[in-house]
């Protein structure tokens, strides 16, 4: 008998005041190991703010986020996160940045730079291992931002919009690299996103969040075909389908979506 799916993250009734107003107000949902949750929504609905509770960034001002059925208290080894900046330093190296996490964790060099070379062969980066970030593309520097993630091992990948500063084709083609990786890695990865689009090429789950609405928010599954990386997927009833719904949610006014 099949066991289900471990928890690994789950938000109970989790609120956050900030500069004397409540920003996010009782959230609720839970993540399964190895899913990819999409959270979509208008500026100011909370995206950010969840994902910086889940980082350990921010704690809440009441309620309880468990990682591994443990409460957030801070950031962790458990968690990596890849930003919209693409946050590399400039002095050194694509392996050097990839290892860094490594290397301050104190592992021998013979590992930072055989993980290095293995993760950036993983993200498409092979050749470039020697090369600074200003030589890169910006596709090319978030795919080495998301190595130096990877690197890290972590059991939850948080990303922040990260594919928005790059052209539509580079972010198509790095959509379909982040489920590649993920389905090689088994990774839990939590996507915020203002592309509807986005959300539904990646997600198994999309969390729609409501402008106003301070922690609820409407959820959608999304049953395509695999191998999900597929770009006929963009294609797809289901596609189609799902981002038509979704499209509609977000036309209604405020309060009047079920």
């Amino acid at each position: 008998m099949t066991s289900a799916p471990e928890v690994v993250l789950q938000f109970d009734r989790v609120s956050l005041d900030y500069g004397g107003q409540r920003v996010l107000s009782e959230l609720s949902f839970s993540i399964k190991r190895g899913e990819i949750v999409a959270v979509l929504g208008p500026s100011g609905c909370g995206k950010t703010t969840m994902l910086n509770i889940v980082a350990g960034f921010l704690q809440p001002s009441a309620g309880i986020a468990l990682i591994s059925g443990r409460e957030i208290a801070g950031p962790g080894p458990d968690r990596g996160v890849v930003f919209q900046s693409y946050a590399l330093f400039d002095w050194m190296t694509v392996r050097e940045n990839i290892a860094f996490h490594l290397r301050c964790a104190g592992r021998p060099r013979r590992e930072q730079l055989e993980v290095a070379d293995r993760m950036a062969a993983l993200v498409g980066l092979t050749g470039t291992e020697d090369r600074y970030p200003y030589q890169l593309s910006g596709g090319m520097r978030q795919r080495c931002g998301l190595a130096r993630v990877l690197a890290a091992n972590p059991r939850v990948m948080l990303m922040d919009e990260p594919f928005a500063a790059v052209d539509v084709q580079t972010r198509e083609t790095l959509q379909e690299e982040i489920l590649r990786i993920q389905a090689q890695t088994g990774c839990t990865i939590v996507f915020v996103t203002h592309s509807i689009d986005e959300a539904v090429f990646l997600g198994d789950r999309i969390f729609l969040m409501l402008k106003g609405g301070l922690g609820a928010f409407e959820e959608f599954a999304v049953n395509l075909p695999q191998p999900r990386d597929g770009s006929d997927n963009r294609l797809h009833p289901e596609f189609l389908a799902v981002r038509e719904r979704i499209y509609r949610a977000m036309r209604q006014p405020a309060g009047s979506a079920a």
